[in-house]
């Protein structure tokens, strides 16, 4: 009796590709709607990471609020450019 060997094919997995969200700045929001609106709108953001965006972006011009998968910074993005921010995303490269 002889016995085989099936050598199975593993399946790597590709990461999924990461994008970020950026905050534009304005001139016309307050800053601490700026910062309530980043910690309702991105999971466990706290007031000192909130506060530090904001002074990026106003600074800036623009800050990187998240790195997250491409579904996620689509919706993050919509969330905050639907409460009067203005948000984009972007491959992150």
């Amino acid at each position: 009796m002889s016995t085989e060997t099936i050598e199975k094919k593993g399946t790597a997995r590709k990461p999924m590709p990461l994008y970020k969200v950026l905050l534009h700045n304005d001139d016309a929001t307050p800053m601490q709607y700026v910062i309530d609106v980043l910690m309702k709108t991105i999971p466990k953001m706290q007031p000192s990471k909130a506060r530090e965006i904001m002074m990026e972006a106003h600074t800036s011009g623009t800050a990187i609020v998240i790195v997250c998968t491409q579904e996620h910074a689509e919706f993050y993005s919509e969330c905050l450019n639907r409460a009067g921010l203005t948000s984009t995303f972007e491959p992150d490269c």
